[in-house]
């Protein structure tokens, strides 16, 4: 567990001109960072691309030409911005795809002390695991995270190096998700001449750009408001214990106003930007806006409307999204372990007066995050000019940006995101509420 925070919050071992890249396959955007090292300080940012999704509908992929496109189009202007040709990427996978499960595995020890090895062991038995779903199907194992240790009979071990007992027990949070849709996005971005060098949970990614310390080791849940979806994770001790997501997002709001006002999607989210709010207020009945109607164009022809009504319309569907967070947090059983940090992050979380919303309904403390790990430095060694970098820094300094700068992160530091080996031969797991059982108990007993 120190482990992960050592590599998280240090600096990372990198070489001179070694070049990153992450890939962000969202609903609405797709978007590209290339990260290029330096010999002396933090990697530096040197590309960014980003492209209106096409081909996604729900963190699913609907058309896979139409994405193939769009994913070409947003590596195509990072390489251009970074002079770069990119070979690999880390990629996310959509929090709506993910199960959280956790197995024991035991190591003897015999008396001895726990070394390198013995750990390399126990992550090589986790990653080795085939879970599956709820009925009977197999799952692409994404993270092997260990989250809990325990020699004998003592409980609460952070890290086990150099400890010594008869047996090593470790509780491993598996993060996994359905094989087709994984297998898809694999065919998808390899048909755009990309090698995708390691799949990252988006919640776990959110995290890792927007937690700091206190946050991971006390307890927070995160959560990452998208366009088609709203994925969140639990993080506790240093580490994720639990990820989920609904296919509710952003774009479900900007559809309600479409609907409700009769206009079209591209003025509904207009609409949205420029007035919308999660509260409403009493000077609402007074402000009055313009809404042009599906096929009337001219300004004469729009509806004139009190932006209460705009607001009875976002209103509901936030309230409706955060009560199915509220919901599967509490059926997880890992509610107290969050805490009361409430960290809201993506692009629909900006929508002014969610943060109090939210504040109200989950009855937790409520920051928004940004991405905090991507170095920003003043200048640029690159062909890129100083004009251009300056509207790079403030792209990627917004909550829509968490998942692509913490998948930046781990491109770095792999070690941040133990995932499966592929090999496809390992221990079947079965799905069911008594893994999350056995580890909110530990924790609870650990508070």
């Amino acid at each position: 567990m120190m482990r992960l925070k050592k590599w998280l919050f240090a600096e990372p071992r990198t070489q001179g001109g070694e070049i990153f890249a992450a890939l962000d396959i969202g609903s609405s955007k797709i978007a590209c960072l290339i990260a290029r090292s330096e010999n002396e300080g933090p990697p530096r940012v040197v590309g960014i691309g980003h492209q209106l999704a096409e081909g996604m509908k729900q963190g699913t992929i609907s058309n896979m030409e139409s994405l193939q496109y769009a994913v070409g189009q947003a590596v195509v202007a990072a390489e251009q911005m970074a002079g770069e040709t990119l070979q690999r990427v880390t990629v996310n996978i959509s929090g709506a795809h993910l199960m959280s499960q956790t197995v024991d595995i035991e190591l003897p020890l015999n008396g001895r002390e726990v070394n390198d090895g013995d750990l390399a062991r126990i992550q090589a038995q986790g990653q080795a695991m085939i879970p599956e779903d709820t009925q009977g199907r197999p799952l692409e194992l994404i993270h092997a995270v260990p989250v809990h240790y325990a020699i004998d009979a003592q409980k609460g071990i952070r890290d086990p190096l150099g400890m010594t007992g008869s047996m090593l027990n470790t509780q491993m949070h598996l993060i996994s998700a359905p094989f087709g849709p994984v297998r898809t996005l694999v065919t998808a971005i390899a048909r755009c001449h990309l090698d995708v060098e390691k799949l990252v949970a988006a919640p776990y990614a959110s995290g890792l750009a927007c937690l700091v310390e206190d946050e991971m080791d006390l307890g927070s849940l995160v959560i990452d408001m998208g366009a088609g979806t709203t994925s969140f994770a639990v993080f506790f001790d240093g580490n994720i214990v639990y990820a989920d997501g609904i296919t509710l997002g952003g774009a479900h709001v900007t559809n309600d106003i479409a609907r409700g006002l009769t206009t079209s999607v591209s003025h509904a989210e207009r609409l949205k930007t420029l007035y919308g709010n999660a509260i409403p207020s009493p000077m609402d009945e007074r402000e009055i806006i313009d809404v042009p109607l599906v096929g009337e164009e001219q300004p004469e022809n729009a509806n004139h409307i009190p932006k209460s009504h705009l607001i009875g319309i976002i209103q509901p569907r936030i309230e409706e999204i955060l009560e199915h967070v509220r919901a599967r947090l509490d059926k997880s059983g890992f509610a107290d372990v969050a805490g009361r940090r409430v960290v809201l992050t993506g692009g629909a979380s900006q929508l002014p007066g969610i943060r109090e919303l939210a504040q109200r309904m989950l009855d937790k403390q409520i920051r928004l995050g940004r991405p905090l790990r991507v170095a920003r430095p003043s200048s640029l060694s690159s062909k890129a000019g100083a004009a251009s970098f300056t509207g790079l820094a403030e792209s990627t300094s917004g909550p829509a940006f968490a998942t692509t700068a913490g998948l930046l992160a781990v491109a770095m530091q792999p070690e941040l995101a133990a995932a499966h080996s592929g090999n496809g031969i390992g221990t079947r797991v079965m799905s069911g509420g008594s893994a999350f059982n056995r580890i909110g108990a530990w924790v609870k007993q650990n508070l």
